[in-house]
């Protein structure tokens, strides 16, 4: 274990989790701003839909472990809502089952500690022309819609009303900006950097106006070894010290 020991934020859920910390994600963004404020770990797996995530919940998250993570941001929902496969295999997972398995997640995750939080994410829409254009040729009819993305992401985001847990409607969310199904995504499904500025702001929005103690925005928690020092920088007179242990470097988009 590497020390002191810092708020731990879990992201867990299919390929929009796990290819969050490439090519300016929303999961490099939060590494970035929780930077000497918390640990950003990534539970990500692509191609994973809600029954595979319940079939690992404990080893991901083991109820006797010492240390609790202070966040879970979860997503599970796109793979689900595909069509059914004829062969009874794929991802596809029937909508009551889907809420189940949502719910199921919700309650092991409230269960670890009186202090983690959640923010579950409803499934984005998608671009399903731009999915034809890129990946029907490898992967074929992938039998996912937008309309069924929508249905899902409404299911989940009933669950989390029903269980009083935080959750942030990623299917209207990305659709209020007018461009975007050009802006949002690589291939119809997964997050370009545009895209992820639009999750990671409403991530944001929600640890801003959560009435959790502690808070877990980043501009309200403590930064690691933050401290004045002789041996800081020193400014253009080359006398004055100054402390740069919460300066964003070339950071000039505003999360708030």
């Amino acid at each position: 274990m590497v020390g002191p020991v810092r708020p731990e934020f879990v992201l867990f859920g299919s390929s929009i989790v796990q290819l969050s910390f490439g090519d300016e994600g929303w999961g490099a963004i939060l590494a970035n701003l929780y930077a000497r404020k918390a640990d950003i770990i990534l539970r990500g797996y692509s191609g994973w839909n809600s029954r595979r995530a319940l079939e690992v919940l404990d080893k991901v998250f083991p109820k006797d472990a010492n240390v609790q993570p202070s966040l879970v941001i979860v997503y599970f929902g796109g793979n689900d809502s595909v069509r059914p496969n004829p062969s009874g295999l794929g991802t596809h997972v029937p909508l009551q089952e889907y809420k189940e398995n949502m719910r199921k997640i919700a309650i092991h995750l409230k269960s670890l500690s009186k202090k983690t939080r959640l923010i579950f994410l409803s499934s984005p829409p998608i671009n399903e022309e731009q999915i034809r254009s890129t990946l029907s040729k490898q992967l074929g009819d992938l039998g996912r819609t937008n309309e069924s993305c929508r249905t899902y992401s409404e299911a989940c985001l009933e669950v989390c009303r029903e269980m009083n847990v935080e959750a942030i409607d990623l299917w209207s969310a990305l659709q209020k900006r007018n461009d975007w199904l050009n802006v949002c995504f690589k291939d119809g499904i997964h997050l370009t950097s545009e895209g992820s500025k639009i999750v990671a702001k409403e991530i944001f929005k929600v640890l801003r106006e959560a009435d959790w103690e502690p808070s877990l925005y980043w501009k309200s928690m403590e930064t690691e070894f933050s401290e004045d020092s002789p041996y800081d920088p020193t400014g253009a007179d080359s006398k004055t010290p100054i402390n740069v242990s919460n300066c964003l470097f070339n950071e000039s988009f505003q999360w708030d």
